[in-house]
């Protein structure tokens, strides 16, 4: 069993200077030192300070840039307070980290861009940067660390919900793709054009990718969870959702705390044990899983997850022995960081330039969104005083004791040659960027190297990385195409070419792609005969007579096996009546396929290709309607206003029955009236909402159930349809209720 150990301390010495120049803010800091005495790391391994408070303000993301410099998203305006009043003031930014004096510590940052609301996103792409503000989606070319044009990428990027439910993620993958957290769309900038197109919905906060270029991902209550298959390869029969291929937990949900922590529904049942330590997940975010290729050989396409409720990160080794992942906690009943600092706030992990493990560290007492948070989270809070500890933040460093990091390359300054070495550098983070660039820079002088990279095999996938060069240059056919398959010994190269070829489907090909079909599933591989089926869309479209056989033959070799056949429907799209009738396919398929002319016929497409933004959740609803109509008078923070509204925190009102409620929202109440023992003789009548068309069934069961999560005692649930049925309690008289009829009403009958 791994062991913990403290990390070391270290001293705090701060002398600000700072200076306007150029437009923007340059600020230069004597280097940040805190203790970390509270922290116990993994044996093995190192975790270092490497940028706090002054330099950042709660920062909740970050990207380098190609000198290796940290670009660090700054959420200033995330729960300023426990009512959450002000988070839509523009007061985020994005600022440029720089360590000057190369001793490994950040001693100098300068503002790139402020005046954000809300930023959660940042990725390094085309030369430029690709950051959210609001709910809109921006690129932005880079001038000498300056910003320079603007193009707006997407204006309801991140529409909907509350800023824990907007969409997030940034991550470029390896097949030139820009995939996302919590949006059910990718992008990519092509021929100078910015593209979006749907793909499967993933996660809540954060997203990460292995090196074939599956994505894994995660939300509050689940640990880890990701995909078996690559990206938007089985979701092409538009009437056909998986649901095996894709959004799979892989390991436990359990959590091992090193102390007592203040979470959510702390007060429930079965969310923290005798000792009152928390037992599983409730806001885990942020994974990684590591392609640094500087920490241990057992440590590598580990999964790294944050769980920041209980300042945590979990390790779980994933298992790729099949299509279908596995994964485990790393140490039974230890994690790999833990800490009894509650300000710790893990959000975020990267793997940096030098092949390290970089920690987000949001470092604030509150990170529970007032639509969600509960009285009794806020009242814990209070008391510990964590609520006033605002606008810090730092970023951690975790390297390992035996393996040395990478010295950082300025890849800015690297030739086609040198970033052609890189693809097989052991560092995801090299691969990738040095694919990126090798794009940017449109050289066609290396398309030859690239063609006999693509054909060699490596631990790394540093053929994939060639593959997806030629991809981006425009320069692959179907005959070099053709040969990468004939010739590569690397299932998951073959995979992703097979996939390519579809693009260059025609007629005049289909007897050479037949061929090809048949010495695929003569080597007999899983992986292969997995992406030769789902690629076979466009093939059949051209003759399905050709491919229906080989489908054939792939569905019965593997007639038990759900995900092969959840590909198999991915590829019969538009085509399953026909392969019905001719194929006489085993039970599962048949089941699928039924299923699917079921849904063709109903038009009930998969959701992603019908809804463009995300919808805003019942909670945050209920929410933003309590603030614009309930507030004025009972206050943000459900304490009442004197001579205008009694409180809601202890009233029975709240506490009792949700009819009487209900009926108290749509018909209105008159003073004078009792709230826990005390009269309140009100000025005004509380208005009835009976009338007001613009407020539904809905919105009122929304305002109900966010009182219920935010004052009541033990929250209780309503529905749109109890709330009608009390449209019908009007009371006797002025048609606004007193306080005796209030309690003399039975409003449950």
């Amino acid at each position: 069993m791994a062991t913990k150990r403290p990390v070391k301390l270290a001293v705090i010495v701060l002398v600000v200077v700072s200076a306007v120049m150029a437009g923007f803010r340059i600020t230069s800091f004597n280097e940040p030192r805190f203790s970390l005495a509270d922290y116990r790391i993994e044996e093995g391994f190192n975790l270092s300070l490497i940028a706090s408070e002054p330099f950042l303000k709660a920062p909740v993301t970050l990207d380098f840039d190609n000198k290796g410099r940290m670009w660090v998203v700054e959420m200033v305006g995330y729960m300023p307070n426990l009512e959450g009043i002000g988070e839509e003031e523009p007061n985020g930014r994005i600022s440029i980290l720089e360590d000057l004096n190369k001793d490994g510590v950040v001693d100098h940052a300068k503002v790139f861009l402020d005046g954000l609301v809300l930023p959660r996103a940042v990725a390094h792409v085309y030369g430029g940067l690709l950051y959210v503000d609001g709910p809109k989606l921006w690129f932005v070319e880079i001038k000498n660390d300056k910003p320079g044009k603007k193009t707006l990428v997407d204006p309801v990027y991140a529409e909907g919900g509350n800023v824990e439910h907007s969409s997030n993620g940034l991550m470029m993958n390896i097949d030139n793709w820009i995939y996302n957290a919590n949006y059910h769309f990718r992008y990519r900038l092509k021929n100078g054009k910015w593209l979006k197109e749907p793909t499967s919905d993933r996660g809540q906060w954060g997203i990460t990718k292995d090196n074939f270029g599956r994505l894994y991902y995660n939300n509050n209550s689940v640990n880890i969870q990701g995909d078996f298959v690559l990206p938007n390869t089985i979701i092409r029969n538009k009437y056909f959702r998986p649901s095996i291929a894709e959004h799979q937990r892989l390991a436990s949900n359990r959590v091992y705390p090193i102390h007592q922590t203040s979470v959510n529904r702390g007060y429930q049942p079965g969310v923290l044990d005798e000792k009152g330590y928390l037992k599983d997940v409730t806001a885990a975010c942020g994974p990684l899983v590591y392609r640094g290729g500087a920490f241990p050989e057992a440590y590598n396409l580990n999964a790294f997850v944050c769980v920041p409720e209980a300042n945590l990160i979990k390790r779980n080794v994933l298992d790729f022995k099949t299509l279908q992942t596995t994964g485990h906690q790393a140490v039974e009943g230890e994690e790999f960081i833990a800490s009894t600092d509650e300000g710790f706030r893990p959000v975020n992990l990267f793997t940096g330039p030098d092949g390290a493990m970089y920690v987000v560290d949001m470092h604030r007492g509150i990170i529970q969104h007032k639509a969600y948070i509960s009285q009794y989270l806020t009242e814990q809070l209070a008391i510990k005083k964590l609520d006033t500890l605002q606008n810090a933040g730092r970023i951690l460093k975790v390297t390992s004791s035996t393996v040395k990091t990478n010295p950082v390359p300025d890849l800015s300054k690297t030739t086609s040659s040198q970033l052609i070495a890189l693809l097989s550098h052991p560092n995801g983070w090299l691969r990738d960027r040095s694919q990126q660039l090798l794009i940017q820079k449109k050289d066609l002088s290396v398309v030859n190297q690239l063609l006999a990279l693509a054909k060699s095999r490596n631990e790394f996938l540093t053929a994939v990385h060639a593959l997806y060069v030629l991809e981006g240059l425009n320069v692959l056919t179907f005959d070099n195409l053709s040969g990468i398959i004939a010739q590569s010994k690397q299932p998951e190269t073959i995979a992703h070419a097979v996939g390519l070829l579809e693009r260059f489907a025609t007629k005049e090909r289909v007897a050479k792609m037949k061929v090809i079909s048949n010495g695929l599933l003569a080597q007999n591989n899983e992986t292969i005969d997995f992406y030769l089926a789902a690629s076979l869309n466009g093939w059949l479209n051209l003759s399905d007579a050709t491919f229906f056989p080989i489908l054939s033959q792939i569905e019965k070799k593997y007639a038990t096996q759900r995900i092969m056949q959840e590909a198999i429907t991915s590829a019969l799209a538009g085509k399953e009546e026909q392969y019905l009738a001719a194929m006489n396919p085993t039970d599962l398929l048949k089941n699928n396929l039924s299923l699917t002319i079921g849904k063709r016929q109903k038009k009930e497409m998969n959701s992603i290709y019908v809804a463009e933004t995300n919808v805003v959740d019942n909670r945050t609803k209920g929410l933003k309607l309590f603030r614009s109509i309930c507030a004025t008078c009972h206050g943000a923070d459900g304490k009442g206003i004197q001579d205008l509204a009694p409180p809601l925190k202890g009233s029975e009102y709240i506490d009792g029955s949700m009819k009487r409620l209900a009926a108290i929202i749509l018909h209105g109440v008159s003073g004078p009236i009792h709230v826990d023992g005390k009269l309140y003789q009100l000025n005004n009548e509380m208005p009835a909402l009976i009338n007001n068309k613009d407020i539904s069934d809905q919105d009122i069961t929304d305002i109900i159930l966010f009182t219920q999560n935010a004052f009541a005692k033990q929250g209780k649930g309503i529905s749109a349809n109890d709330v009608k049925k009390m449209r019908a309690k009007k009371p006797e008289g002025t048609g606004v209720f007193t306080e005796k009829q209030l309690l003399e009403t039975d409003f449950e009958k």
